[in-house]
């Protein structure tokens, strides 16, 4: 990543600055408008002697009062003294954000041409986005006494939550998590208050107030690492070998190599120099599992942020990793997307497993890319990070080829595991039942009377995609989207994926009635729910466990479910990408991709790299311990050359294939893009703002206007959606800073347009998606 050209405080310069009024004090505020610049307020120099940058202020904003970030106490205000507002009341007596990340917000700001309090209000836990105390916050929470670990459930009788709850309790002092909060209560049990209360009553629990981090008691002891092999041992040193300097790392290791084990090797020399640690993962799924893991190793308590956590928890997570105690400090935190924003006390090691995960990328509001974020972060910290991934992004492994990234190797797979053998299935010509063919099934069933697990993969939920008319051919459109109604069965719906919307699934065609006949209304294609109904029929003494978003809605439920899973009561996984990567199923030695076309033809240029990397990343699921694993793929074009490149487990040809294609046609990383979005109810509104905003391109001095080369505007590959019609233009350049200075001038003349009001817009650099 480069930054681009221009200083942080550029942008909330006044072109027609007046002469500042005498004696007047100013500080500059982010607030959490769109607007693309910073606003000066007036404060007394008792205030002043207290202000820092970094500290939140309550500020007055036409008709409201809004929480803003102090930016600048040092700045010279271009307006004159009477005309500016004073702050309503300092929020914080310390910093809330220090130097390092004020610096990487404006940065991000810059960088990806997003409102500056935007960024900033982005970058803050929601609790603080509203003006609560910087501090965190506790709940009740409830432990056993004396009299309650020496009485046994049975005494109580017949008040039967009483002992099921006491139950509870004395088994979760025997796993350390003897204290259990409201929060985790609240995910065990329904309607568990008054019974608590009456064990209260009774002498047998006691109740305390703590936060909500931290409850569980680690285990007296860490567990030993697995030894490293030769390759591990070679990566862990080399990236420990230069402590305190800026490095980024690739590590490439197939699936099954034992990444994981060299990312803990590498934490504990971290940690040993009274450093933290910043894990990134794509996924939610992906959390649970390394903190157990990381817990369990490191003997070190971890915080956590995602999204499924309430308000509460993401503060008090927020907080744990800048605690000034060493001892309660968290020293080791994992997060999605958003934790690249969270500052550390003595941030030592950034790690981001799956970096090329399409989810690290934001895909609306601020969209940024948290793996350019970090790596950014990291060069300003001046400290390693490690970049991890069995089948790593073109743009990664591009870098590492130009020797911006250090790139490390694992071609083995751990222990006494060994890759699996891949087939190619030809389809062509086949009868498939519910999308599993012959072979297929021959397999699954020979697989399951040897004792092992099946893993069936298919990237589509719902029953079937389309409903279809037999009689008319009526297809269950979308009133709001370019796109088809896909059937639930279970749920006896139609859903749009895109949009959301849903109806109840008709009695008869809605156009032609099918003379009142229902039967001649039928699922066309394959989703989850569908060969889930098929595998039952074919396997009905099989367990089968299916795996997606449907699936897996309530809070705990896909911790459950892959629990299950691990313990090898299930026989049959069925599922989307969510199963896809990180996770270890000792059992499972046969993995079936139903299809693996989809990703072949797509529009979008990234498709094949995002299809190999799927395929890979289920293919590795299979044989990760004693047994030899086996991949079945479902394809009806068997000849093509990138899937012989991923039978041979061949990433590196894979790439190799597709670096050509790219350089050919002058794609990333070969070229740099931004995409400008327009979207109104009436299409012909971003039609004109778009051919608008490119006649108003201004001339750079000194700059080829060639340089960076304007297409469009075109419709997007999904026209309408949500009842909007969606156009876009994209801008391409072989120079990365030529793109930015042209955006830098271009865009406050885009935001001028009189067209502007009319429809949605959005600047997307670096955009992973064409849609």
């Amino acid at each position: 990543m480069q930054d681009s050209l221009f200083s942080s405080d550029q942008g909330s310069q006044n072109p027609h600055p007046k002469k500042p009024a005498r004696n007047v004090l100013t500080i500059q505020v982010a607030v959490p408008k769109p607007l693309r610049s910073l606003f000066d307020y007036r404060v007394t120099p008792q205030q002043l002697a207290k202000l820092q940058a970094g500290m939140r202020v309550k500020v007055p904003f036409g008709r409201q009062q809004l929480v803003g970030v102090v930016i600048h106490t040092d700045k010279t205000s271009h307006y004159a003294g009477h005309k500016l507002k004073p702050i309503v009341d300092i929020i914080d007596d310390s910093p809330c954000l220090a130097c390092n990340i004020l610096e990487l917000l404006q940065w991000v700001s810059r960088y990806y041409q997003h409102p500056i309090g935007e960024v900033f209000s982005h970058a803050l836990p929601a609790l603080l986005r509203q003006g609560k105390p910087l501090l965190p916050v506790t709940e009740n929470a409830w432990q056993l006494t004396e009299q309650g670990r020496n009485t046994e459930p049975e005494t109580l009788g017949r008040a039967i939550k009483q002992r099921q709850l006491l139950d509870f309790l004395k088994q979760a002092t025997n796993n350390n998590n003897a204290m259990q909060t409201t929060t985790q209560l609240n995910q065990q049990w329904g309607n568990w208050r008054d019974a608590m209360r009456r064990l209260e009553e009774k002498g047998l629990v006691t109740q305390t107030r703590q936060t909500s981090i931290f409850s569980n008691v680690l285990k007296p002891t860490a567990s030993a690492l697995h030894t490293l092999n030769a390759e591990q041992q070679q990566a862990a040193d080399t990236i420990s070998a230069t402590p305190g300097q800026h490095n980024a790392f690739l590590l490439e290791g197939i699936t099954g190599s034992g990444k994981t084990e060299v990312y803990m090797q590498v934490i504990i020399d971290v940690l040993k120099r009274g450093q933290q640690v910043l894990v990134l993962v794509p996924e939610i799924g992906l959390t649970p599992q390394l903190v157990e893991r990381f817990e369990r190793h490191l003997h070190t308590h971890v915080a956590v942020l995602h999204s499924s956590m309430n308000d509460t928890e993401r503060l008090n997570n927020w907080l744990a990793v800048q605690d000034a105690n060493d001892d309660s400090r968290a020293r080791v935190l994992i997060g999605t997307r958003s934790a690249v924003f969270t500052p550390f006390k003595n941030l030592g090691l950034i790690l981001i497993d799956e970096e090329h995960d399409l989810s690290l990328k934001q895909q609306d509001g601020l969209r940024y890319s948290a793996r350019d974020v970090a790596i950014m972060r990291a060069h300003s910290a001046n400290i390693p990070i490690i970049l991890g991934s069995a089948t790593p992004s073109l743009e990664t492994l591009y870098n590492a080829q130009q020797q911006r990234y250090t790139h490390l190797q694992l071609k083995q797979r751990a222990g006494d595991a060994i890759l699996p053998d891949i087939y190619l299935l030809d389809v062509r010509s086949q009868k498939l039942e519910h999308g599993l063919s012959a072979q297929l099934i021959q397999r699954i069933r020979a697989h399951l009377e040897q004792g092992n697990q099946a893993l069936l993969f298919l990237n589509r939920r719902g029953f079937a995609p389309v409903l279809m008319c037999y009689e008319c051919g009526w297809l269950s459109h979308c009133p709001r989207c370019d796109a088809y109604l896909t059937l639930h069965q279970r749920a006896q719906q139609l859903r749009c994926h895109h949009c959301g919307t849903e109806t109840r699934i008709p009695h008869a065609c809605p156009d032609c009635q099918s003379n009142g006949n229902q039967s001649e209304l039928n699922p066309v294609g394959l989703g989850t729910e569908r060969v889930e109904e098929a595998l039952a029929d074919l396997f009905p003494d099989k367990t089968i466990l299916r795996i997606d978003r449907d699936s897996t809605r309530k809070k705990g439920e896909l911790e459950d479910k892959l629990q299950q899973a691990k313990d090898g009561n299930i026989d049959i996984l069925l599922g989307t990408q969510m199963l896809a990567k990180g996770h270890h199923f000792p059992r499972v030695t046969l993995v079936g991709i139903l299809s693996a076309d989809q990703g072949l033809y797509s529009a979008d240029f990234r498709a094949s790299e995002r299809m190999g990397q799927l395929i890979l990343q289920v293919a590795g699921r299979a044989g990760r311990e004693q047994q030899k694993g086996e991949v079945l793929i479902q394809t009806c074009h068997p000849e093509n050359p990138l899937l012989q490149d991923l039978q041979h487990h061949s990433y590196p040809d894979f790439c190799k294939d597709l670096f050509s294609e790219r350089e050919q046609a002058m794609l990333p990383p070969y070229t740099y893009h931004v995409l400008i979005r327009a979207e109104a109810m009436d299409e012909n509104a971003p039609i004109e703002f778009l051919t608008a905003a490119k006649n108003s391109r201004p001339a750079i001095a000194n700059k080829d206007p060639d340089s960076v080369e304007i297409f469009g505007p075109f419709p997007a590959p999904m026209t309408r959606r949500a009842g909007r019609y969606r156009y876009q233009m994209l801008c391409q350049s072989t120079n990365r800073n030529d793109l930015q200075q042209l955006l830098y001038h271009w865009l406050p003349l885009i935001e001028k347009s009189p067209n502007r009001n009319k429809v949605r817009w959005s600047v997307d650099v670096d955009p992973q998606e064409m849609f």
